[in-house]
């Protein structure tokens, strides 16, 4: 079994593309319309052929007060590998990306949580690599 598609909830889903391509440098990969929506995903050119993230209309009545929560309580909705979330911070900032967390060691790895402008905060994760001894501290 494996992750083939994962979804974030979106205001608007052209905007949600323009800043997931265009700021955050993933790859546009479906966009198909189906009824005043689309199955628009984006992947990471990293594993183009790896696992989707369906930037999908928040319209449900779930999805508000969802996400809202979520928010209030600073927790993000979804996770991002990174190498470096220092550059990655540097790089997005530089960028006008807000973020609600700045990078953050948390002994095993280093966080940092920023506002995707599309109603979610989004963590990024660089994990630091096991020891002979055994795993980080």
């Amino acid at each position: 079994m494996r992750i083939n598609l994962t979804t974030v909830y979106v205001d608007d889903q052209r905007a949600a593309l323009a800043f997931y391509v265009n700021v955050l440098g993933f790859t546009k990969r479906r966009d198909i319309p189906v009824g005043e929506a689309s199955w628009l995903t984006v992947v990471s050119p990293e594993s183009p052929d790896g696992p989707e993230l369906l930037l999908e209309p928040a319209g449900h009545p779930a999805v508000k007060p969802y996400r809202d929560a979520l928010v209030e309580d600073g927790i993000p909705l979804a996770q991002f590998a990174v190498d470096d979330v220092e550059a990655e911070y540097a790089r997005l900032t530089s960028k006008g990306v807000s973020f609600t967390q700045p990078p953050t060691d948390i002994g095993a790895a280093v966080l940092a949580v920023f506002d995707d402008t599309c109603g979610n905060l989004i963590q990024i994760v660089a994990e630091k690599p096991e020891t002979a001894e055994g795993p980080p501290s």
